[in-house]
């Protein structure tokens, strides 16, 4: 089965930066479509960032010229980087890819804004 591990989560200050890493056990090349939530205690999961295997990136609305996906098939990673971050983005980042009909979830990694 296909198992992934996000890295690179942290605890930062408002407006500080951090850059996730998703690495994944099979070939991120192979699947159709990569994608970024984050889930905070008791609040449903939502959508961050995505990439297809096509190059083509979504971003959600709050995180527009602050956040940047993108992959790296040398390595085998699936990055985002994310600046100016705020409080109200404090959560459990996780890495999602989708293969077909499958879909694959990392563990998460916490990411903590705070003063």
């Amino acid at each position: 089965q296909v198992q992934l591990v996000e890295s690179g989560g942290g605890s930062v200050q408002p407006g500080g930066s951090l850059r996730l890493s998703c690495a994944a056990s099979g070939r991120i090349s192979s699947f159709n479509f990569v994608a970024w939530y984050r889930q905070a205690p008791e609040k449903q999961r939502e959508s961050v960032a995505s990439i297809t295997s096509g190059g083509l990136i979504n971003y959600a609305q709050s995180v527009k010229g602050r956040f940047t996906i993108s992959r790296d098939n040398a390595q085998n990673m699936v990055n985002l980087q994310m600046n100016s971050l705020k409080p109200e983005e404090t959560a459990v980042y996780y890495c999602n890819m989708r293969q077909n009909v499958a879909s694959y979830w990392g563990q998460g990694t916490q990411v903590t804004v705070s003063s």
